[in-house]
């Protein structure tokens, strides 16, 4: 298995119990903070959360990827106010359930792909994210189409933001790989 960019960047992280700890409070605080934070876009405005989320994959590798989106979605679920629209298991079971738990589907694809050698060149982060996403959107349709049609889920659930999606994996083609370059220095 590769070393992550994260215990590239921190090495104490691969041994160290508190390093691992302050590392996924730190992406949760960071998943939180991506889902409140709108950037003004068409046709709808934009978080970075589905950024964030594929980033943590692609920094702290499947397992820690895991268990970060893991305990950010606990800590909805018992009512902290974490996602967008708050907290509380409601939302799980609501319209945006399908892309929340996508969200840990998505981290620990994108973190297996990333303990393979992915997301350190410009092509394999392309290919992590846009699978990611596909996992992302996937997870979500299929529980849109259960609550409202697959109509309603493509127009509503996917058309909006494929503008907003695009833009964020430019996003991490770019940043990825340059923070490889970086921390093999």
């Amino acid at each position: 298995m590769n070393q992550s960019l994260a215990t590239r960047l921190w090495p104490q992280a691969a041994d160290s119990l508190l390093a691992k700890t302050v590392l996924v409070l730190a992406g949760s605080l960071l998943l939180i903070a991506s889902a409140k934070v709108q950037v003004p876009f068409w046709p709808v405005p934009m978080t970075m959360q589905t950024f964030v989320v594929l980033g943590i994959g692609a920094a702290y590798g499947a397992r820690m990827a895991g268990i970060t989106v893991a305990t950010y979605l606990a800590q909805g679920a018992i009512g902290l106010p974490v996602f967008s629209a708050g907290g509380g298991i409601v939302l799980l079971a609501g319209p945006t359930g399908g892309y929340l738990l996508g969200f840990l589907a998505a981290a620990v694809l994108v973190g297996a792909l990333a303990d393979r050698g992915f997301c350190r060149t410009r092509l394999s982060t392309l290919a992590a994210f846009v699978a990611g996403t596909a996992v992302m959107f996937g997870m979500g349709v299929a529980w849109l189409t259960v609550l409202f049609g697959f109509e309603t889920a493509i127009t509503a659930g996917v058309l909006p933001f494929v503008t907003s999606e695009a833009v964020k994996i430019a996003l991490a083609v770019a940043i990825f790989p340059l923070a490889w370059k970086l921390a093999k220095d």
